[in-house]
């Protein structure tokens, strides 16, 4: 029978830190597997019980209490796999705030690991053997590794921690930095507390229930903050096994996902909304296995801001045949800043949708139209709030609450808001220490993110700095690129960015789309150009300003797919998208299949971010 140990920690045996609940499971339930590590997302190739893992943590934390890191901050570099557990636990026992980074692969990588370790004040990057052997052998003479200390955990003595006093941690401390995707090239660290992980795994388990025969499969990265609730916290604290895969195993067949699911008999996974859209393309093209059976699976969570009311119908339609009901799709809202989670569509009702005026949307307001009406446009609810947060929707400049029909900035208060960013006071005021005018006894997080309540649930619209103002009109970004996204045969989800420049005379709308050579085989740059164009004109009534197609793998994204509209922007101001311009439609046409796998690869793990620009395109 499964125990949940994350509930308030005021009970007796209830946990009040991750290293105190991963004790009470290897008392309770020593021989239970925790977490299963599956090869090329198929096959178990590694096993760990919570008595082994409760062992490991400790052999660890020993290690690192004699290397005099206890009480300190290191950088946590894994590939996917169970060594990646075993090191964070071990430093939460031993209180080493650490910082997960993705596992660098080219020069880009290596710079965002150094501003991390430097922003956290870290010289020693805790790694395995593998991945500390390749970086020594390829970057050992960069500037960026200068004075970094690599120490391989897979190499600690089993047994180091046996018999030693470990003390663990309050439930205040310091358990994770988790850094954000920094699209501005300045990475920020969250600083999250036991209590914060707890309070949102306890949100979590309150809104998507873990039954007692239930469990997590996930291929999202586990130093993601999304790959970390979802793959590492929730199955701990809720007690229930976690199937783990590598983020490129899912994306080079995303049927390896469903199939495990079926197999594991999974009841809970979550993925951003491109996830969805690819298993969505894999059943079409017939890259997903005959007779999976997904009727296990009650909790889909999809976590994108917004969710794409067309990607929910599209997977519940066509997974409606595999046992997958659509009471399972839970549409979220979170952040690191959060700790993740904020909301969530209930697991036992089907998600809500709006249809809403796009020309009142524009202008900030909510008008409610029929499905099908001229001019309406999907909504999907991101679902409610839990007791004890509290959310607010708020005029960012008067910081005064919004009206029921109004859209404004999401502000949030509750026990997952985070402490802060890590050595940054004034940016940690302005973000975390909002007030609403009026109401100066609570602080609030500022989310940047816009959107309304409707009947108590929140409908996401999209980021405050990322809205397009074209002649006193506001467009979302979102809504931009999924029209051109759709208006072109063979376009992949999730491969277009819409944002806005100042030319010095008025704002420009500049879209760049990413497209391979199956596609500019069958049509000529021009013919896409235009295709585009009159898309966006059709569908959101906007003139697109300049096109500029790119190979596959160019747009800038987070470590979970996301696409960052101000890191393409800032790429495009300094003409580093145009100067790859030479690379010739030839070159990039017979390059392009090649890349499509490792540039799917680089939505997951950024492993593909280097190919170059096709061609550009002047104003209209």
């Amino acid at each position: 029978m499964t125990t949940h140990l994350s509930t308030p920690a005021s009970a007796p045996g209830v946990a009040a830190t991750v290293p105190e609940a991963l004790r009470l499971r290897s008392v309770k339930e020593p021989d239970e597997t925790a977490f299963v590590f599956l090869r090329d997302g198929e096959e178990p190739e590694a096993t760990l019980t919570y008595r082994e893992l409760h062992d490991a943590a400790l052999d660890r934390a020993a290690a690192l209490s004699d290397a005099g890191l206890a009480g300190g901050r290191v950088v946590m570099l894994y590939p996917s796999g169970l060594e990646f557990v075993r090191a964070l636990l071990g430093c939460m026992y031993a209180r080493v705030a650490a910082a997960p980074v993705q596992v660098p692969t080219r020069q880009r990588g290596l710079v965002r690991l150094r501003r991390i370790a430097d922003d956290a004040g870290a010289t020693t990057v805790l790694t395995t053997g593998a991945v500390k052997r390749d970086l020594e052998e390829r970057f050992g003479d960069r500037p960026e590794l200068a004075g970094l200390t690599l120490v391989d955990t897979e190499a600690t003595r089993a047994g180091a921690g046996a018999g030693r006093p470990c003390p663990e941690p309050a439930p205040d401390d310091v358990a994770l930095l988790q850094y954000t995707s920094g699209s501005t090239g300045d990475p920020k660290g969250v600083v999250i507390t036991h209590r914060n992980f707890l309070a949102n795994v306890a949100e979590t388990e309150e809104l998507w229930p873990s039954p007692s025969d239930g469990a997590v499969v996930s291929w999202l990265p586990l130093f993601h903050d999304m790959g970390m609730l979802f793959g590492v916290m929730l199955p701990l604290c809720s007690g229930v096994p976690a199937y783990l895969m590598a983020p490129d195993a899912f994306i080079r067949r995303p049927g390896r996902w469903l199939e495990a699911i079926s197999r594991f008999r999974g009841t809970h996974a979550a993925a951003p909304s491109f996830a969805y859209e690819l298993c969505v393309r894999a059943l079409a093209e017939g890259r997903v296995a005959d007779g999976i059976d997904l009727s296990s699976w009650r909790v889909a969570a999809n976590g994108a801001e917004p969710v794409r009311w067309h990607t929910l119908r599209a997977f519940t339609e066509g997974f409606a045949a595999s046992g997958f009901a659509a009471t399972a799709m839970c549409p979220g809202y979170g952040l690191a800043e959060n700790t993740l989670k904020a909301t969530g569509s209930r697991w036992d009702e089907e998600p809500s949708v709006l249809w809403v005026a796009s020309q009142a949307l524009t202008e900030g307001r909510v008008e409610r139209l029929r499905h099908g009406a001229e001019g309406a446009q999907p909504l999907v609810s991101s679902g409610v709030t839990v007791p004890g947060t509290r959310l607010r929707i708020v005029d960012p400049g008067a910081h005064t609450v919004c009206g029921p029909r109004q859209v404004g900035e999401i502000w949030l208060d509750g026990p997952c808001v985070a402490e802060g960013y890590l050595d940054r006071p004034e940016e940690s005021a302005e973000t975390f220490g909002a007030r609403i005018a009026g109401e100066a006894a609570t602080s609030y997080l500022r989310t940047g993110d816009l959107g309304f309540l409707h009947d108590g649930e929140l409908y996401v619209t999209g980021r405050l700095k990322d809205v397009i103002i074209r002649r006193g009109r506001n467009f979302y970004p979102q809504d931009i690129e999924l029209s051109a996204e759709s208006t072109v045969p063979g376009l992949q989800p999730n491969c277009a960015v819409a944002f806005s420049v100042d030319d010095g005379r008025e704002e420009r709308l500049v879209l760049v789309v990413e497209a391979d050579g199956r596609v500019l085989r069958r049509l000529s740059p021009d013919v896409v150009r235009e295709l585009i164009r009159q898309a966006v004109r059709d569908g959101q009534r906007l003139d697109v300003d300049e096109t500029v197609l790119v190979r596959r793998g160019v747009l800038p994204r987070t470590t979970s797919g996301k696409l960052q509209r101000r890191a393409c922007r800032k790429l495009y101001l300094a003409g580093e998208l145009k100067a790859a311009v030479a690379a010739t439609t030839a070159t990039a046409t017979a390059t392009a299949t090649a890349t499509t796998t490792a540039t799917a690869t680089a939505n997951a793990t950024a492993t593909a971010a280097t190919a170059g620009a096709v061609t550009t395109e002047g104003s209209v």
